[in-house]
């Protein structure tokens, strides 16, 4: 049965250096990741309905802690950091991918993972790294192709079929959905995506 979450009422837990320290590895956990400046922070805030719940900086790959947040007891959303950015050293940045690497591939309550790319320059090799360590430990995933906003309706539905059309050889099972924070597109979209997740590993559990 599906179940609604409130994601207005998400509240910041915590933050980590690495996932050595996460919150334990109990309940169910859905991930935001994308590559630094691809709207991860704005997405969460606009699905929470929160302004300032997750930080936005104005100085890309400068963010390198996993925010933690509790939509309600045992449910969470994970605000991984950026990754790709030009000018974050190359040792960091391959610091970081294993980081998220370890996460997809050892933490048991991870359910889902929201992949945000900017609409205009999808599906690079960081990006396609990301999906292929979810397929291969069969965690689903869900592209946004974020910023839709800076298309028009016409160039929005090219670059949303060119993806969807791209990513078949890689994995079939993928949702990929167009997305904007200032324009509230895709929220729903997103919205009932978590919840589908969320209720069908709370039903898992329970079995």
């Amino acid at each position: 049965m599906l179940q609604y979450y409130n994601y207005h009422i998400t509240r910041f837990v915590t933050s980590s250096p690495n996932i050595r320290v996460l919150l334990s590895d109990t309940g169910v956990e859905v991930a935001f990741a994308g590559r630094s400046n691809a709207g991860k922070s704005s997405a969460l805030n606009t699905l929470t309905n929160q302004k300032l719940l997750a930080r936005t900086s104005r100085n890309p790959g400068s963010t390198i802690l996993i925010n933690q947040f509790e939509v309600t007891k045992g449910i969470r959303l994970i605000d991984l950091p950026g990754y790709g950015y030009s000018k974050m050293h190359k040792n960091k940045q391959h610091q970081w991918l294993q980081e998220l690497r370890k996460y997809i591939y050892q933490r048991d309550c991870l359910k889902g993972i929201v992949l945000l790319m900017d609409i205009r320059h999808p599906l690079n090799d960081l990006d396609q790294k990301i999906i292929q360590w979810s397929d291969e430990v069969k965690v689903p995933i869900m592209l946004l192709l974020a910023k839709a906003d800076k298309l028009n309706y016409i160039a929005r539905q090219i670059q949303l079929n060119f993806v969807r059309k791209e990513i078949l050889p890689l994995i079939s099972n993928i949702q990929v959905e167009v997305f904007s924070s200032l324009k509230k597109i895709g929220v729903d979209k997103l919205s009932k995506q978590l919840n589908i997740w969320f209720s069908s590993s709370i039903l898992s559990t329970v079995d």
